[in-house]
């Protein structure tokens, strides 16, 4: 089953070069992947804040020096402070970890616990200052010197530690624990993780992370984070969400995902049919979960995003194989930034986790793995799970480096190397006794953006302010047109608020947009698109006076009715000293790979095609493969294809992934480019062989049509000559009479 699945799709390396394309075929570089890992291994030298202050050699001062003996009386050690501060939040988008615990030339700081507060106090000071304006967090204090681990040695040796600690952890009574709280402090040494060094490894003296997160001034500079949540039905997906965002655990019967669900059959059933919107504050000044202080009633959104400096907004997909048309367009339309990926202790990794782990490949998303119901799961059945969890990540198509999360230095270390893709953190988590909860916290607390925003990080200046607090009102300058000609907005969900009017939420996949911009909505049925504006702007419940790219948000239409609006449509910008509308067509070209078929596919072969909020059947009008072999495409074969949207035109763009399926028929690719009209009649042309039609049912239809439309105007060329000869013989009667009255 594995092997129909395609687990050979990070191989890909779509391109837009057809000769190279056959040349690279499912060829993977070892010596990239092996020079990748090395280079990922010796990257935390470069984000240690010693790194940073290479470029001030000049002064005599060392980085220990600057924050342990911080001279209040002197601007010296502040400005040097605030200044690396400062490009370090704007290069990492709003947020960094911070790390102390060595200097520029790599030897240790031999930092002792007074020195550990000194520090403390030292960037409490310094993140007060106006060009930080940020608060800051100690995330793990080592308070002894620790291995790091490279990913080789923690993919090498997972499985023995995973399987170690299910041993020792049903050997020892478990305690209910509630929720943050980990392994008790007089745990045996057999709880502990074993650690084999390895001459991979690095030892490095005492170490403090400290997160360091700049304070937004509104909604619109809020840090988002998006989670696809994944796996099979049953896999416990709903109820660790609300084990997240309520703060109570759950009493095993699914009572903390009652709140998640949004109609009642769901609730009835307990199986997620929809795709459930849910978020994760962060307390912008103490960095802390913003949950209520009853554990059973629920904080409302718009006093999350008051209270939050970042959040994570969560997916709940479906795990049921009936619903995956949803979880598809849930996770290509949703643009997530990571997907989670559950998994069930005594289920393991079956059923659709397998599908959606490929769907995360397909689309190059980042995937981490949860491990629930450990505290139900026997020991040999968990360690069975972990083997097969680490082969799959393991294997020749996923090319994972999966590393076993155990405290806050792992999450530390993984958060900080997960973007490179190829790391994969595992974590094990308990619902019900609250095992693990405090780690995945902290990871999603520290898990660094994913896409490139344009919203403004910079510390906030009194202009910024104003502008923020001028509501409704709309800023004037030369980039405004500019970068609102470039923005796109993808439509996902479209409902009507009584007494409002039509609201669309969605994705911002380029430009900003502001309350009161002129767009264009579309395409309809027809291809057109509609003049409209937008009346306001609400992200997770709140007032935004814009939107940056990479926000979700809601959007109020002017002048837009239900039935003009559908998902898979677009919002574009429009200039208002420019009246040309943009262009759709029913025709793409795409470059694909087949990851499963039974047979083969050839022309004039339907699926259904996803790419991005687009969910439209689509049908092959030619295929030409790269060694010029027959027009059929088989599993594991790669080719450009020509397709054509059965019902109407769509709005793509080059570049843009695409899914197809149809049944058990899988295949990826991308967007190369979009055909014009004269392309597209000539590509179904020779697809139909002039016909224009593709199959004989329709060709059927077509000549009776011909022959009906003649046959009507036959008819009417007959009654029209009646009718004319109707007339000139009562013409010829009127004429007689008025000749010769008498007769009358």
């Amino acid at each position: 089953m594995m092997d129909k699945l395609g687990y050979r799709i990070t191989t890909l390396g779509i391109s837009s070069d057809s000769a190279a394309m056959s040349a690279a075929k499912y060829s993977i570089d070892t010596s990239l992947f092996d020079s990748l890992v090395d280079k990922v291994n010796e990257s935390s030298s470069c984000s240690d804040p010693a790194t940073n202050s290479a470029t001030t050699a000049a002064s005599t001062r060392s980085m220990k020096q600057r924050l342990v003996q911080f001279d209040d009386g002197s601007n010296e050690d502040a400005e040097f402070l605030a200044d690396l501060l400062g490009r370090r939040l704007t290069e990492d988008r709003g947020e960094v970890i911070f790390e102390v615990g060595q200097e520029a030339d790599g030897t240790s700081m031999d930092l002792t616990d007074n020195d550990i507060a000194q520090v403390t106090a030292t960037l409490t000071k310094v993140v007060q200052m106006p060009q930080v304006a940020s608060f800051v967090q100690l995330l793990v204090d080592t308070g002894a010197p620790v291995v790091v681990q490279s990913e080789r040695t923690f993919a090498r040796e997972f499985a023995e530690s995973s399987s170690a600690q299910s041993a020792s952890a049903s050997a020892t009574a478990t305690k209910p624990k509630g929720v943050g709280q980990g392994r008790s402090a007089n745990a045996t040494e057999q709880d502990k993780p074993p650690s084999a060094p390895s001459v991979s490894s690095l030892v490095r003296g005492r170490t403090a992370y400290y997160l360091i997160r700049r304070k937004p001034q509104g909604v619109e500079q809020i840090l988002e984070v998006r989670v696809a949540v994944a796996g099979n039905v049953d896999a416990g997906k709903s109820t660790m969400l609300g084990v997240l965002t309520q703060g109570r655990l759950d009493d095993g019967r699914g009572k903390a995902r009652v709140a998640l669900f949004r109609h009642q059959h769901e609730i009835e059933s307990g199986r997620t049919s929809s795709v459930s919107l849910e978020i994760l504050g962060f307390d912008k000044t103490t960095g802390a979960p913003v949950r209520h202080t009853d554990p059973s009633r629920k904080v409302s959104w718009d006093v999350v995003c008051s209270r939050s400096s970042k959040l994570v907004s969560f997916l709940d997909l479906a795990g049921h194989e009936k619903y995956l048309k949803t979880t598809v367009f849930g996770m290509a339309g949703g643009a997530p930034d990571y997907v989670m990926l559950m998994v069930a202790a005594n289920a393991g990794l079956n059923g659709m986790a397998k599908e959606h782990l490929g769907l995360a490949l397909a689309l190059g998303i980042p995937v981490f793995v949860v491990i629930t119901k450990i505290d139900m799961c026997p020991p040999n059945v968990l360690d069975s799970t972990i083997k097969q969890l680490t082969k799959v990540l393991r294997s020749s198509g996923c090319r994972k480096l999966p590393i076993a999360v155990r405290d806050r230095n792992s999450v530390i270390m993984a958060a900080s190397r997960f973007v490179s893709q190829r790391v994969c953190p595992i974590f094990q988590i308990s619902n019900v006794t609250g095992e693990g909860i405090d780690s995945l916290q902290t990871f999603l607390n520290v898990l660094p953006l994913n896409r490139c925003y344009n919203a403004p990080t910079s510390a906030p200046t009194q202009a910024n302010t104003d502008i923020t607090a001028a509501k409704g009102k709309r800023t004037a300058g030369p980039a405004a047109g500019e970068v609102q000609a470039k923005m796109q907005f993808d439509i996902s969900e479209v409902f009507v608020v009584p007494f409002v009017g039509t609201i669309v939420s969605g994705v911002v996949i380029s430009g900003t947009l502001k309350p009161g911009d002129p767009v264009w909505l579309g395409p309809d049925y027809n291809g057109h698109f509609l003049q409209t504006a937008v009346r306001t702007i609400q992200r997770k419940r709140v007032d935004a006076q814009a939107a940056y790219t990479g926000q979700s948000v809601s959007l109020w239409l002017k002048k837009v009715t239900r039935l003009q609006v559908r998902k898979g449509m677009v919002l574009l910008g429009r200039s208002e000293h420019s009246s040309e509308e943009p262009s759709s067509s029913k025709t793409f070209e795409a470059e694909v790979v087949v990851l499963y078929h039974s047979t083969t596919i050839s022309s004039r072969y339907q699926a259904m095609i996803h790419c991005g909020s687009v969910r439209q059947t689509a049908r092959i009008l030619s295929i030409e493969q790269a060694d010029g072999s027959a027009e059929t495409l088989r599993t594991g074969d790669r080719a450009r294809v020509v397709f054509q949207f059965i019902r109407h035109p769509e709005y793509l763009t080059e570049g843009t992934r695409l899914i197809f399926r149809e049944g058990r028929t899988k295949g990826v690719g991308k967007v190369l480019r979009v055909l014009s009209k004269a392309e597209e009649f000539e590509a179904v042309s020779k697809a139909t062989k002039g016909t224009m039609v593709f199959d004989h049912r329709s060709l059927k239809v077509l000549n009776e049509g011909i022959r009906h439309r003649a046959a009507s105007a036959a008819n009417a060329a007959n009654a029209a000559a009646a009718a004319s000869a109707k007339t000139d013989t009562a013409a010829t009667a009127a004429k007689n009479t008025l000749k010769h009255p008498l007769k009358g």
